[in-house]
């Protein structure tokens, strides 16, 4: 059985995914360590004055790029192919 394999999606997907996993990883890190008065304005949950932190944001940033990371080691790996082997010939019988 011969099988020849190939990559299950382009390796720039595959960058791409690992790059958002950790800018995701860093974002949650930021959602835990900062209070809402401290984040980045551009930030989701950005509030002036207050001592808040995001706890369900960073969560659910973390979730999300270990997601990202898992998407880019199954987008890595190696497909089977899915073609069957062809049968062998028809055998010839002697009388």
């Amino acid at each position: 059985m011969s099988s020849s394999s190939t990559r299950n999606a382009p390796p720039i997907v595959t960058w791409l995914l690992v790059v958002l996993g950790i800018v995701l990883i860093v974002v949650g890190v930021l959602y835990f360590t900062r209070t809402a008065d401290q984040l980045p304005s551009f930030f989701p949950g950005h509030q002036a004055g207050s001592d808040h932190h995001h706890t369900k944001h960073g969560v659910a940033a973390v979730i999300l790029g270990l997601i990202a990371f898992i998407g880019a080691w199954f987008s890595a790996g190696k497909k089977e192919s899915d073609q069957l082997p062809a049968p062998p010939p028809p055998a010839d019988r002697a009388p």
